[in-house]
């Protein structure tokens, strides 16, 4: 048999459903709960006006009773006259829907004009007093309400005649009247509840109004005529609002630290470069050569190393997670105590419990790292940290207070502002104090800190404070 080529098939993808907006939702979940509601109004309704009709329906019913008991007369033989003229017309009329009918002993048996060839099998005598009322009860007329009256006459030669007497009434002119109840009942409450949509709709578009204003903002900032969201927002939406301007504010910071990283940097190598060439190109000693070389290229990575530090600082994050800072404290220092182990350097922990950095594990450990490799650096004997929370009130994040102090030389006082100088560049900067004090700048300045330098009152030596405030 010839062989059916294989038929290709292609399988696109079905594209995921887009999400309901909030207003689509809202709309849905109020048009169901008001459809349940308007529902169990009407429905309640309904009921109880069955209810009330029913019960105006029982006292008709023993008012005709009533009236025709009030025209009732025995004779003196017992013999039973019912009045002439009925409390309504319809008895009198075949077919009114409308019936009276009277039972007695030894088969009396009496009934209106409107009950004539009418089956009335179901009526059963009551005793004198006793009443009932029934309904709606199935017949060979169709469905009937009766109300049914025991009660006994007293004649003039003292015998007592025993009635029933029984009005009944059809279900369909009952149901009629509840029927025009009901029609106008779901019409009003239809009514109503267009209403009700058309206002829920208004209401929700005044609603989503602010988190519209939100959506037109940020496109404002996307296409760069704003720099912020920077409109007054309800309450609900400020924590919102405040927490996407900070973003918008830490990607900026982070891009511009960039640029200018990469510009300190290409600037910071063009010296080292210039050397580098202008060695290779003239002749001399070659000892002497390779020892500038070696220079320059040590020069130029530390260079690489402090700009990657600084370009790497995270900076001050809204939802940065808690770095606890007794632990790694602890850790820097062991590693120090053995690099400087000649020295004999004591350092002391004065760190409040339970005391954290909001932001990178990795800036927080540069920050301390330098710090204290600058105090072990230049103490003779003592190094003090010192860790404090200070809480803010209004605010779930403390601010976050470091120092470290030594008992070293010191820095001088007319020093103090060239040490704390900004925008000077890498390559200025790494001679002093090194490269790890201008990343200990940076990273501070990059958590929007304050960075201070002077005596330490306990040791006389340096001590660097840092204060942090968070958001």
């Amino acid at each position: 048999m010839p062989s059916r080529a294989p038929t290709a098939t292609t399988n696109n993808p079905v594209p995921p459903r887009r999400p309901l907006s909030l207003a689509a939702r809202a709309a849905i979940a109020t048009g169901f709960a008001l459809a349940a509601f308007l529902g169990i109004v009407g429905l309640t309704l309904s009921q109880a006006q069955y209810r009330a009709a029913r019960s105006s329906l029982q006292d008709r019913l023993q008012n005709f009773v009533i009236a025709y008991l009030a025209g009732t007369e025995v004779t003196r033989y017992g013999k039973v006259l019912l009045p002439d003229s009925p409390p309504d017309p319809n008895f009198m009329r075949p077919g009114s829907g409308l019936y009276a009918m009277a039972l007695g002993e030894r088969g009396y048996h009496w009934e209106s004009s409107s009950a004539i060839g009418r089956d009335f099998h179901f009526l059963k005598p009551l005793q004198p007093g006793e009443s009932q009322f029934v309904g709606p009860v199935d017949t060979r007329m169709g469905r009937l309400y009766y109300y049914a009256y025991g009660v006994a006459f007293d004649s003039s030669d003292n015998r007592s005649v025993k009635l029933t007497f029984m009005v009944a009434q059809t279900e369909d002119q009952f149901e009629g009247e509840n029927a025009v109840y009901r029609r106008t009942l779901v019409m009003w409450l239809a009514i109503l509840g267009v209403m009700l949509i058309v206002l829920q709709m208004l209401l929700l578009r005044w609603s989503l109004t602010p988190l519209r204003k939100v959506a037109n903002d940020m496109s404002r900032v996307e296409r760069g005529d704003s720099e912020h969201l920077d409109s007054q927002y309800p309450l609900e939406l400020t924590g919102l609002t405040h927490r996407i301007n900070a973003f918008i504010d830490n990607e900026r910071e982070q891009r511009t630290r960039y640029r200018h990283t990469l510009a300190d940097l290409a600037h910071s190598l063009k010296t080292p470069l210039a050397v580098i060439r202008s060695q290779l190109e003239t002749t001399g000693e070659e000892e002497e050569r390779r020892s500038a070389v070696l220079d320059q290229v040590r020069r130029m990575d530390e260079l690489v190393a402090y700009q990657l530090s600084r370009a790497a600082t995270s900076g001050r994050q809204t939802f940065a997670s808690a770095v606890p800072i007794a632990g790694h404290a602890e850790d820097l220092v062991q590693s120090l105590e053995k690099v400087y182990a000649a020295k004999n350097v004591l350092c002391e922990f004065d760190i409040d419990e339970g005391a954290v950095f909001y932001g990178e594990q990795g800036d927080l450990l540069e920050l301390l790292g330098n710090l204290l490799e600058n105090a072990f650096k230049w103490a003779n004997h003592h190094v003090l940290l010192v860790v404090k929370s200070e809480p803010q009130p209004g605010r779930l994040r403390p601010n976050l207070v470091l120092s470290v102090e030594d008992d070293g030389p010191g820095i001088e006082e007319d020093k103090i502002d060239k040490v704390l100088q900004r925008g000077v560049r890498g390559d200025e900067r790494v001679q002093g104090h090194g490269i790890g004090l201008s990343i200990v700048q940076d990273i501070v300045r990059a958590y929007r800190g304050e960075l201070g330098v002077d005596r330490s009152p306990e040791f006389g030596g340096a001590r660097f404070c840092v204060k942090l405030t968070h958001a």
